[in-house]
């Protein structure tokens, strides 16, 4: 057959329409495919994996990982509210010594620009009624949730002038919600939500990417909704969840608590206790940390949480230690409720003192914009110092010696350290041992990170007469964590 140019463009006209009807037309046309104008609220339930933010064992890893047995998302897209529902047990790596997993049961919700927990409070008695607990740092992830959900993304660009340019067979679709956040889609050429990008601040990580990706869509009774969903934060999976039911427009009832209602945001306080001559004990919340004096100036032992607590810390350190600027600021692990406040005393001129497979880690968090909240580094731009380790360290003055050791084997985490003061028999240590109330009797079990921490006392040889953990309510001794783990006190260490 002779090819004309006739027969060319007949040729070029069809692709060109076949590929126009495999391609989202608009937003709109999306929006009426899924029925998101009729989608004021839904259920969706399944089962699949949830995983630990900012908790990695190594800071090459993934986050760990927990198997979910049920996940139940209630949201009312109108108000916005949410409640999720997940039974979750964690799932052990070979070759990692974990706590004995036990089933946990969370219930989680949201409610415009409130965020709240009920269930059971820790050391509560038997059949105590559950109670709700304020949430006020989970307002921004939760609700990016309501948002990242198929029909709440659709129903969100089309309330705030989103705009969309061709993508492959689809669209890509982004608006700003509230001022501040912003969400892009993709909408693919069967018109389903593909995928949802969004940002929420971290301490550690600053901008974070939220992505959520949706497949193997199919009907769920009257509404057609994804049966594969998985969300990636930090580069790594939080959340992988197989689709079993959905309830299209269910009654979702997230009326906020009284107290939670009531709640304010509260300064960070920081308590002091002194341990020793020149060593203080700085608590007053949920993470605590040392000071130690030296003769020209102060070492820091932990900067936990956010700059918040990193500001009161500088405080109160300029308080009770005046005249003398902190020089050194030591991380036990790179876990982020550990290390959320390290750039704050990179901005102070302080040098992060850490296992060295943290330095590559941080410096490339804290490479990363800090649009949503700026904080003071964000804005001085100083570049990081670091004073790193393998396995053993040593900072002093010439007079007080200050030991760092990696807890070697430790399940929790692979650059886990120590901190230990010779002279004053002192031991600083997170997470391998978390002292419980003096009258609390001991774990049925003992934890494997507990046993492991007394093994390295042994196997370093330090003679430890006084235990300042960083969370806890109080400080201990040897034997209260030969107790703890089902050992004699006089037994020999």
């Amino acid at each position: 057959m002779q090819i004309t140019n006739t027969t060319l463009l007949g040729l070029t006209l069809a692709a060109t329409m076949a590929m126009s009807s495999a391609q989202a037309a608009s937003l709109q046309e999306a929006a009426s495919a899924l029925g998101a104008a009729d989608v004021k609220s839904i259920e969706f339930s399944g089962s699949g994996q949830w995983f630990q933010f900012g908790q990695a064992p190594n800071p090459t890893l993934p986050w760990p990982r927990f198997d979910v047995s049920s996940y139940i998302a209630d949201i009312d897209y109108a108000v916005p509210a949410a409640r999720v529902r997940i039974v979750r047990k964690q799932f052990v790596e070979q070759g990692r010594q974990r706590p004995t997993p036990v089933e946990q049961k969370v219930d989680a919700y949201v409610n415009g620009a409130a965020a709240w927990n009920v269930g059971n409070q820790q050391g509560a008695a038997p059949g105590s009624a559950p109670v709700a607990t304020p949430q006020l740092a989970a307002v921004e992830e939760r609700s990016a949730e309501i948002w990242s959900t198929p029909h709440g993304f659709l129903r969100a660009a089309l309330a705030n002038n989103a705009t969309s340019r061709a993508a492959g067979e689809g669209l890509e679709v982004s608006f700003t919600l509230g001022g501040k956040y912003h969400y892009v889609g993709v909408i693919n050429g069967k018109n389903e939500v593909e995928k949802v990008r969004t940002w929420i601040d971290t301490p550690v990580l600053g901008d974070t990417l939220v992505e959520t990706t949706f497949s193997d869509y199919k009907g769920f009774g009257a509404v057609r909704f994804p049966s594969h969903i998985v969300r990636i934060e930090g580069e790594h999976p939080i959340l992988d969840l197989t689709i079993a039911d959905v309830k299209l427009n269910p009654a979702v009832e997230v009326a906020i608590p009284q107290n939670v209602a009531d709640a304010k945001p509260t300064a960070s306080v920081v308590a002091v206790s002194k341990l020793a001559e020149g060593v203080y004990y700085l608590t007053g919340g949920t993470h605590h940390s040392v000071a130690i004096e030296q003769r020209d100036h102060v070492v820091l032992i932990e900067a936990p949480l956010n700059e918040e607590r990193s500001l009161a810390l500088i405080a109160k350190i300029k308080e009770i230690i005046p005249n003398k600027s902190i020089k050194y600021v030591v991380a036990s692990h790179v876990h982020f409720d550990h290390s959320g406040g390290l750039r704050t005393f990179v901005d102070a001129g302080a040098t992060i003192v850490a296992h060295e497979s943290d330095k590559p880690f941080f410096e490339k968090a804290w490479a990363a914009p800090r649009t949503l909240v700026p904080d003071l580094l964000s804005k001085s731009k100083k570049p990081a110092k670091f004073e790193t380790y393998i396995e053993n360290y040593e900072l002093t003055d010439g007079a007080r010696k200050i030991e760092l050791h990696r807890i070697a084997g430790s399940g929790h985490s692979d650059d886990l350290g120590l901190v230990y003061l010779p002279a004053e028999r002192i031991l600083i240590e997170a997470d391998a041992f978390t002292p419980t109330a003096a009258n609390a009797p001991p774990p049925a079990s003992p934890n494997p990170y507990s046993v492991n921490l007394f093994d390295n006392i042994g196997r370093l040889k330090l003679d430890v007469a006084q235990i300042a953990a960083l969370h806890g309510p109080r400080v201990v001794t040897l034997d209260d964590l030969r107790a703890a783990i089902g050992q004699k006190a006089a037994q020999a260490q």
